[in-house]
């Protein structure tokens, strides 16, 4: 980068043939990987895929079986060993605010840190100060940790890793549950300490549109390394090119393509293709090719994100399973009868004077995909509870599944499917055991039971697996299996809360060819809260949630195209001295100024304009510019801009 600290022969950390087995079961085996002083490293995987046991023995806090790790030129193989190099560690293990104690304010958690880790009392002040700035809790020094949301309880938890100054921390799954704001203003924070201190990182994460913000990284599955290194350089083990496209009938254009490619998937309107191997050209001729006679738009070719990598690198090394969706057969799912299938007037709830949900109002059809997106706290689940029926509304009206929600509780429950991000699934019972029971639950009667069972163990792959227990399920498995128990009524309509939180791409891309199949062929209407905001391409309209309002209820096509309206054009920006280069443009003026791996992202009126300006900024300053080159903004754009012009907007009152 020519900004971090020089490098030494001695790495920040070096694993060779690192193993950890748990009683006979091998967890992580043979991982190798180096991590450079001054870099951002990254290990991308989903739950089960090792990094939690490599991020803890890194640590020094899991013993294991086999290899070596060495930190700062020492090896770890004893507990003086260990303590020679914990003073220079910061560790922040997974789950939110797991590191910190509830009871105490978020001054009193740090204050507890500090001199826990032997920082001079006449220090504590000005680090304390420094860091509570950078993350925004200077405003919240009294709170406590209970009372945070999942962003700040992250946030604090970092500030406490933080406060002796490691040189290196260790962060396992710092983002995973917090929602994109809080996930921007935690990478603007290691940007900064990258800058000012050199500080080297290594995090792990689930989130796969995280990885473009790592230096290097490394792809994980089944406690083994599939891939290491910068990300173009991963792109590059899987040639193919990516081709994206609106057709219709859009089922039959999916089905067509899936006969054929292996890797395609349907996202909101789009087709979304990648072809093995072919230059742009040749893929968009080849998904042509495979549509004639359809009525195709927007066809064109573009450039494969690490997402697409990792699928093809699993698809190549047989790692996946045999695509799951069932055709659709004559009588599968309900007729859609009255096309409005949820409809929100001005529905509000209150909690001891405080108000959770402020008059939301929207409407969702049969056959939608509807997705609710905010941050941490700004009522999603407490308006999913009050569409249910689990929650009455203190104001407003609605009707779901054609039933008013103030007088038909229970008809709406026998009308509707909900699965939850814990899975409400009995672990000891088998496939078949779950189903049948939530078949009885759900009053289907016992002549058509089985046949229904045998239709949703096949829609969601689970035919074949019918006597294995479900506790025993890889993860993607078992959400097909919550999905399943959901739909064995024939709901009308569908609630999923973060259905797909830890579970790989292809776990994801599996799950939501069902969803697709449901609402397409079926006309299940489905509304679904997610933090991943590459999910939420998938929908058809997006509520934005914040502070108990709806702020925006728009396609999110629409959404992006209002961001370029207000915001301008999203430009990355390649320079030799990325860090050093962000600070400039931040001064400025330039807006959404971001660190993204080696690049630098930012919004500009006038692409041509801003980019003469960047060279003559950069110039005055010995700072070389490769490119500046213009990219589609995405969903996580749109959510943090709209979401933090709001913030600022109301800390001026």
């Amino acid at each position: 980068m020519g900004e971090a600290a020089p490098l030494t022969p001695a790495p920040a950390v070096r694993v060779q043939g690192f193993g950890k087995r748990y009683r006979r079961q091998a967890a992580v085996a043979g991982v190798d990987l180096e991590v450079r002083r001054g870099e951002i490293y990254g290990l991308i995987g989903p739950d089960g895929a090792g990094k939690s046991s490599l991020m803890k023995a890194v640590a020094g806090v899991l013993a294991f079986e086999e290899g070596s790790i060495e930190m700062f030129g020492i090896r770890i193989d004893s507990e003086a060993a260990a303590e020679r190099v914990k003073g220079r560690l910061g560790f922040m293990p997974q789950g939110l605010g797991l590191n910190l104690y509830p009871e105490l304010s978020v001054e009193e958690n740090i204050d507890f840190f500090a001199r826990l880790r032997g920082v001079p009392a006449a220090e504590i002040a000005a680090r304390k100060a420094k860091l509570l700035a950078m993350t925004r809790l200077d405003r919240f020094t009294g709170r406590p940790m209970k009372h945070l949301s999942g962003g700040m309880k992250q946030k604090l938890g970092l500030v406490c890793t933080l406060i002796h100054e490691p040189e290196l921390i260790v962060l396992d799954e710092p983002t995973t549950g917090v929602d994109p704001v809080s996930r921007r203003d935690f990478w603007a924070i290691l940007a900064e300490l990258l800058r000012e201190k050199g500080i080297t990182a290594l995090i792990s994460t689930a989130y796969m549109d995280e990885a473009e913000r790592f230096h290097r990284l490394s792809l994980m599955h089944g406690g083994r390394v599939l891939a290491s290194g910068e990300p173009d350089a991963i792109r590059a083990r899987t040639p193919g090119s990516v081709v994206e496209l609106e057709a219709e009938p859009q089922v039959e254009a999916l089905d067509r393509i899936q006969a054929s490619l292996a890797q395609a998937e349907s996202v909101g309107p789009r087709l979304r293709v990648f072809v093995d191997d072919a230059a742009p050209e040749a893929a968009v001729g080849t998904v042509a090719g495979l549509l004639k006679g359809l009525s195709l738009r927007d066809l064109h070719a573009t450039t494969p994100d690490l997402e697409d990598a990792f699928v093809a690198l699993l698809r190549r090394q047989r790692l996946v399973e045999e695509r799951v969706v069932a055709k659709p057969r004559a009588g599968d799912g309900d007729p859609p009868g009255d096309d409005v299938a949820i409809l929100a007037k001005d529905l509000t709830r209150d909690f001891d004077g405080f108000r959770a949900v402020d008059r939301a109002s929207f409407t969702v059809h049969q056959g939608d995909i509807f997705g609710l997106v905010g941050a941490n706290g700004a009522g999603k689940t407490t308006l999913i509870k009050m569409l249910t029926g689990i929650l009455p509304p203190s104001d407003g009206e609605g009707r779901v599944a054609g039933a008013d929600m103030h007088f038909a509780a229970q008809a709406i429950k026998a009308r509707i499917g909900y699965t939850s991000q814990a899975f409400s699934l009995y672990q000891d019972l088998s496939v078949l055991e779950n189903l049948r029971l939530y078949a009885r639950i759900y009053g289907v009667a016992r002549h058509a039971a089985g046949e229904r069972i045998e239709q949703v163990a096949e829609l969601t792959g689970l035919t074949g697996r019918e006597r294995q227990l479900a506790g025993r399920l890889p993860l993607g498995i078992r959400q097909r299996l919550a999905l399943a128990c959901a739909l064995v009524h024939r709901p009308r309509i569908l609630f999923l809360d973060e259905p797909t939180s830890g579970v790989d791409p292809i776990g994801r891309r599996r799950f939501w060819d069902i969803l697709v199949h449901l609402a397409r062929v079926e006309q299940v209407a489905i509304l679904i809260t997610t933090h991943y905001m590459s999910e939420a391409e998938h929908c058809d309209r997006l509520a934005l949630m914040h502070a108990g309002r709806i702020v925006a209820d728009d396609p999110p096509a629409a959404l992006k195209q209002a961001l370029r309206e207000e915001a301008g054009e999203l430009l990355e920006v390649a320079t030799d001295r990325p860090l050093a280069a962000m600070a400039l443009l931040e001064q400025a003026g330039f807006a959404g100024v971001a660190l993204f791996g080696r690049h630098i992202h930012l919004f500009a009126r006038d692409a041509h304009t801003a980019t003469r300006e960047i060279q003559t900024i950069l110039a005055g300053r010995g700072i070389g510019l490769a490119s500046v080159t213009p990219r589609p903004p995405s969903l996580e754009d749109v959510f943090v801009y709209r979401i933090t012009a709001l913030e600022q907007g109301e800390q001026r009152l």
